[in-house]
């Protein structure tokens, strides 16, 4: 393992400890990805690309580990949810409500998970960190995508 890749996990581990952050691994994100696995590819990727602008990396990797933790199949018909707006609209203030219960939030990782939603959250992002969480977050849906398709065309073939 290499250094970087240990920093980030140190960084993370008392989340990664947490029962709440373990129970993302029940539900799935996209397509054959959990939402747990999502959460760390994003968190990994974001804590990267901080490091290498020189900004917080700490707070990213701890906020971006945080911000689909809402902890229900958003796939599942709307008489089993707990709100009535869409999921994307909601998911971002619920896993805000989840992070605060296991974990003391500084300003900058209250706005990251708040808005890595954008522009769909409407309210712009406060910190650069907050726009890298936004890009992160729709690369690692595209290459989870790209990933299952991969697996299911070559299952195909085969």
């Amino acid at each position: 393992m290499n250094n970087d890749k240990k920093e980030f996990l140190s960084i993370i581990a008392d989340l990664l400890e947490n029962d709440l952050v373990n129970q993302m691994r029940q539900y799935r994100q996209h397509y054959d990805v959990s939402t747990y696995e999502h959460c760390m590819n994003v968190s990994y990727i974001s804590y990267k690309i901080c490091k290498k602008l020189k900004l917080d990396y700490v707070s990213m990797a701890r906020a971006a580990m945080l911000h689909d933790l809402f902890l229900y199949d958003w796939r599942a018909p709307k008489e089993h949810k707990k709100f009535t707006d869409l999921h994307a609209f909601s998911h971002p203030k619920i896993a805000l409500k989840n992070a605060k219960k296991i974990t003391k939030l500084n300003e900058k990782e209250i706005d990251i998970i708040e808005k890595h939603m954008w522009p769909v959250t409407i309210r712009l992002p406060k910190y650069k960190e907050s726009y890298v969480i936004v890009f992160a977050d729709k690369y690692s849906a595209i290459l989870e995508g790209i990933q299952y398709y991969k697996k299911k065309y070559k299952f195909k073939r085969a």
